[in-house]
């Protein structure tokens, strides 16, 4: 299996060199050269499968350049009890009203990230001791990636991270998740700023092949593809938990900012797994689901991006998207080139002639979520069903209600724990008490190692050179 560009101008690439790459050097994304499919006797297999050992056949089918041995060691050593805390990894529970909920958020730091990032983590250090290389990690966070990214690579041998957070617009637990970390190779950078500048920073690190080359750059947002095909696993093993038999369809409604999550739900969609509908789930920064209603496509500067509740979703430019719409053209890498130079002139896309083909072959429909919305939603939940979800969770659980069809099954995938948002659990419910794991009692109270920057690409260059030398 080799990799191209959304962009169709990088040489195809293996699954390592993707992995090691982040974002390809035309500006474009990997994806792999076409999308494997999975037969009805393999789904039926799969369903007798430990997690681990569905994760080793559905990446082996992406990773073929890994000996087989070597990959199911490093899956095998990234889902396990002690990492996320069940056998299962990701059960599936129901409410009352019979919408689902996959827990995805029981791995070190409480957020959906873990799920794939264990698995880079540990796919970086064997790709790197391979090759005898060493990597910076450039990265930016709304909230949860961050803190994944930092806790899967913290100690990794020929790895620094280089973690860029929009200054103060993140919870004090999420804040704390990744400050407190006192790691050698762990760095923290706050930006004046929003996440999508944050995320224009790397970006713009990225396209300077100069120096992304001469310190080996790359990244661990969701551009990068192992982030992706980690992913793919539990809507494989979702759908699996929801079903019985491969004649019934699942519906995923996911909590959406930068598309990387359901963009993996399309890939499985894409591989043959009976998925009926892809719920996008926004907030208040509703571009996708704009998008998605109408056609049209209006990435937002930072100033109008709106500091909400469920931030890890206050995003305005779905670096993931690209994906998407490279399979929405047909993969006509020409198109892309000419959709996403108007994005970079600030003028976004229409795709209205496209709806259809995006809800009647995608399965793509989408709905968006308010504060008043969210905390409506944690407080019908923990009346009903005796349990606290977090924001985002909410925001994918008011979409799903508003979107249900009649004897549909949605799985809603959960985005992180309650205890990683207490003030806005308060607001819906008053003051109960909002369980954490007895590791990070106290987390908010550690010393706090960060440095705070203006919105400047350059300042992050001279940070990286100082800490690598050179």
């Amino acid at each position: 299996m080799n990799y191209i560009s959304t962009r169709g101008n990088t040489p195809a690439k293996t699954f390592s060199q993707a992995l090691l790459m982040g974002l390809a050097p035309d500006g474009g994304l990997m994806l792999p050269e076409h999308y494997p499919q999975i037969t009805p006797a393999q789904l039926t297999h799969w369903r007798t499968l430990s997690y681990a050992e569905l994760a080793f056949e559905v990446i082996r089918l992406f990773a073929t350049d890994i000996p087989e041995a070597d990959l199911r060691d490093i899956i095998n050593r990234t889902y396990t009890r002690e990492t996320f805390g069940s056998a299962e990894i990701t059960p599936v529970r129901t409410l009352k009203d019979g919408i689902k909920i996959q827990a995805l958020s029981n791995g070190p730091t409480l957020a959906f990230k873990d799920m794939a990032m264990q698995f880079l983590g540990n796919a970086f250090e064997y790709v790197l001791a391979k090759e005898n290389q060493t990597l910076n990690i450039l990265g930016a966070t709304s909230g949860d990636t961050g803190s994944a990214a930092e806790y899967a690579l913290r100690g990794k041998r020929g790895i620094n991270v280089f973690m860029l957070s929009p200054d103060g617009k993140m919870s004090a637990f999420q804040r704390a998740q990744m400050y407190s970390l006192q790691d050698d190779n762990i760095i923290n950078i706050a930006v004046r700023g929003m996440f999508d500048d944050c995320q224009d920073i790397v970006k713009a690190v990225q396209n300077d092949a100069e120096f992304k080359q001469r310190y080996c750059i790359s990244t661990v947002n969701s551009i990068n593809w192992g982030r992706i095909v980690a992913q793919v696993v539990y809507y494989i093993a979702g759908y699996l938990r929801a079903t019985e038999s491969n004649e019934q369809r699942v519906s995923f409604c996911v909590p959406s900012g930068n598309f990387g999550n359901i963009c993996a739900g399309h890939i499985a969609k894409q591989m043959g797994v009976p998925i009926h509908r892809l719920i996008v789930a926004t907030n208040e920064n509703n571009v996708l689901d704009e998008f998605f209603r109408t056609g049209q496509y209006s990435p937002r500067d930072a100033a109008h991006t709106y500091v909400t509740s469920s931030p890890s979703m206050d995003i305005s430019k779905a670096s993931n998207f690209e994906r998407f719409i490279f399979d929405l053209v047909g993969r006509d890498a020409d198109q892309v080139q000419s959709l996403w130079a108007n994005v970079a002139q600030g003028n976004g896309f229409n795709l209205q002639d496209k709806l259809d083909i995006i809800r009647q072959k995608y399965g793509f429909v989408s709905g968006s979520s308010t504060h008043a919305d969210r905390l409506a939603t944690i407080k019908s939940v923990y009346q009903t069903d005796g349990e606290l979800i977090d924001p985002h969770t909410a925001d994918g659980i008011k979409v799903a209600r508003q979107l249900r069809e009649s004897g549909e099954t949605i799985v809603c995938l959960e985005t992180a724990l309650a205890a990683k948002f207490e003030a806005t659990i308060h607001e819906a419910v008053g003051s109960v008490a909002v369980p954490r794991p007895a590791k990070l009692a106290g987390l908010e109270d550690l010393p706090q190692r960060v440095q705070v920057i203006d919105n400047d690409a350059d300042v992050v260059k001279a940070i990286i050179r100082n800490k690598v030398g050179g």
